[in-house]
């Protein structure tokens, strides 16, 4: 692990919003399902003290996941922020937020599945809208299960999503175009012509060319995806309206352009994403630093 760590953060900008389902964070414990949604196994992450976590997985198909490659990859442990904390210090106002929000670590979804379905639910619409919805979805198509006094849902898997009636899904609050997106995007998940391994070996443009060689997926989806599905902290996803009214929010500027922001935080301007939210979390008063 990389020091310093918070878990209360990382875990935070993880489910974005309190109403997430899945992922599942009390103020000292971050649980999730992960694996086959019909027979889960429970990923339990605590953190002790502030040099390390505690990992426990549980469930019959424990053994097939590595406690340490899941909290590096979903949690952000191992990743290094120097080069972004040294963009943010030549920028007043991300400097004071990056400060008290130091220790955050940018997260993964699990799968390349996940990450899609994300991206696309949450386009072009507000952020609770997007996750009022994507929680219909997940509470319809999936089974819910108690943990430490917790009720969890695993993310239901794209052959479920792909015999998922239509009709179903709009009267979900899905529009016609993101359920054509996902349906499509499941065939080719299910017949691995979209394949993470395969994604995973590209630099960051080829990736971004590669994802939007698929229905619904534009450069915006594409962008969320390669950072908050792949880790890619080298693109920052552009045109986002939200991303644009907390920058200004928290810088105090109102004609601020997010484009000389990014440009002093390369390589790492995708960390500007999450300090975004959570600033924006800071203002609901929903965390506190």
């Amino acid at each position: 692990m990389r020091v310093p760590y918070r878990l209360d953060l990382s875990a935070t900008v993880m489910r974005r919003l309190s109403t997430n389902v899945v992922d599942v964070f009390d103020g000292t414990t971050y649980r999730r399902l992960i694996g086959d949604p019909s027979d889960p196994t429970l990923l339990t992450v605590s953190q002790p003290k502030p040099g390390a976590v505690t990992v426990r997985l549980e469930g019959p198909q424990a053994e097939r996941f590595d406690p340490e490659a899941l909290v590096r990859r979903t949690l952000g442990t191992d990743v290094d922020l120097e080069p972004f904390y040294a963009g943010a210090s030549t920028i007043a106002w991300l400097n004071r937020l990056a400060a008290g929000a130091r220790g955050v670590k940018p997260p993964r979804y699990p799968t390349l599945w996940e990450s899609i379905v994300n991206a696309v639910v949450y386009q072009q619409i507000s952020i609770h809208a997007a996750g009022a919805i994507l929680r219909r979805v997940i509470e319809r198509y999936a089974r819910a299960r108690e943990a430490g006094g917790v009720r969890l849902f695993p993310f239901p898997s794209a052959p479920t999503l792909l015999d998922a009636d239509p009709l179903e899904l709009r009267d979900l609050g899905l529009s016609v175009n993101k359920v054509n997106a996902l349906k499509a995007v499941a065939l080719a998940i299910v017949d691995e012509t979209l394949v993470e391994n395969g994604l995973a070996q590209l630099a960051t443009p080829e990736l971004i060319e590669a994802l939007i060689a698929h229905k619904g997926i534009g450069p915006w989806t594409a962008a969320v995806i390669a950072l908050r599905g792949f880790g890619r902290l080298d693109i920052f996803p552009m045109n986002d309206s939200g991303a644009t009214a907390s920058l200004r929010t928290l810088s105090g500027d109102a004609t601020i352009e997010a484009e000389p922001v990014i440009a002093a935080l390369v390589p790492q301007q995708g960390m500007l994403y999450y300090h975004l939210l959570i600033g924006r979390l800071i203002a609901r008063g929903e965390i506190t630093l």
